[in-house]
């Protein structure tokens, strides 16, 4: 499965696989593919900078990159204190009266929230990069599309490829205008901010848009079968997230939310605000309904309704409310229905595109045939 934009980064697949944990990013590289580190949760450099470390010992000298969320337009001066002071008191009492609703209990005593919104700033993903440049990273990704010039022009300096995430041909054109090296179309059927357009429409759109940059193709991705799919319509490579979630080598905090991962099927999840304030497809839970509800407050605009909900997430999770548990996933879930480790995955993936290229293979060959 390699492709010129695999080759140029030095890895033998052209898969590359976001995650949120250092080991799933460090197997990933080992077993061919290329490892991407999501860093919005590290609100502290001392994380990153042990977290990176955990990597470079691990990854036998593979290529992995980091994945940021920052925008690309700068805004001065905003701290998490006054993001907070903007929130509504209405919007703060439907959270009280939900986790009341379902007996959801307390935080101990002096126990922070264990997910802020905080990675989700400029000014925190700004010292996320500080520590990230003092690695041999490859290839920096951006979710909220181009990053601003001036860490393009960074990355570009120590000969790091920048990504930029785009759900339509006009946001791609506007990141290869921006100076970004690769976009990654990331298709309706994704986990997490997702747009409207599905990827089977998307990739060769985005493909021809920005022609000739490598284009990667993201969104209800999990088979090899899908993979030769994606190169077939003009992608350089494939970005996969949700299949890694329940691989042995993650850390998923909660066995009840693995447990519904297995169970869920490709119709079991929806996009929704509720947890940033944008559009983010995660499992449907009764949280999700409630958010959504038309006679509720509805979801505020990022990033305050992550700061909003950040305590509660981590109730819920922590206290394992199995009607409210949930988790950014792609429609993909519907694979996913038993832990493998990460080169398992890989050796299905790679056994289902051998399969689907020499099915093309026999239908060419009887085509030219008559």
């Amino acid at each position: 499965m390699q492709t010129e934009l695999s080759k140029t980064l030095g890895v033998e697949h052209a898969v590359f696989g976001f995650t949120p944990f250092p080991a799933v990013a460090a197997a990933i590289s080992r077993a061919g593919g290329f490892g991407v580190l999501g860093a919005v949760r590290y609100t502290a450099p001392d994380e990153l900078k042990r977290d990176l470390d955990w990597i470079e010992a691990h990854v036998d000298g593979r290529p992995y990159g980091l994945d940021v969320v920052m925008p690309a337009k700068k805004v001065e001066g905003v701290t998490e204190a006054d993001v907070d002071a903007m929130i509504p008191e209405s919007h703060r009492q439907f959270v009280k009266d939900t986790l009341t609703r379902y007996g959801v209990p307390e935080l101990a005593e002096g126990e922070t929230s264990g997910w802020r919104i905080t990675g989700w700033m400029e000014q925190v993903a700004r010292t996320q990069l500080d520590v990230a440049f003092d690695y041999p990273i490859k290839l920096l990704a951006n979710a909220l599309g181009s990053p601003p010039t001036d860490v393009i022009d960074r990355a570009h300096e120590q000969d790091v490829l920048v990504a930029a995430l785009a759900g339509s041909a006009r946001h791609a054109r506007k990141h290869a205008d921006a100076g970004i090296d690769v976009v990654v179309a990331q298709g309706y059927e994704a986990g997490g901010h997702t747009g409207e357009i599905a990827s089977m429409v998307l990739t060769p759109e985005v493909v021809e848009a920005v022609d000739p940059l490598p284009v990667l193709a993201a969104g209800g991705i999990g088979s090899g079968q899908q993979v030769a799919a994606a190169l077939a319509l003009g992608a350089q490579g494939v970005w996969l997230g949700s299949i890694w979630l329940t691989t042995t080598e993650a850390e998923l905090p909660s066995p009840r939310l693995i447990e519904k991962l297995f169970a869920a099927g490709s119709g079991d999840t929806v996009r929704s605000r509720a947890l940033t304030g944008k559009p983010a497809r995660q499992l449907r839970t009764e949280w999700t309904d409630a958010w959504d509800d038309p006679d509720g407050p509805g979801a505020l605009p990022m990033p305050l309704q992550g700061l909003l909900v950040a305590e509660a997430v981590s109730r819920i999770q922590k206290h394992e409310v199995e009607p409210l548990l949930g988790t950014p996933v792609g429609q993909i879930v519907g694979r996913m229905n038993s832990e493998r480790s990460v080169q398992a995955v890989f050796d299905d993936l790679t056994r289902g595109f051998e399969k689907a290229v020499d099915r093309v293979n026999r239908i060419a060959g009887r085509s030219a045939e008559q």
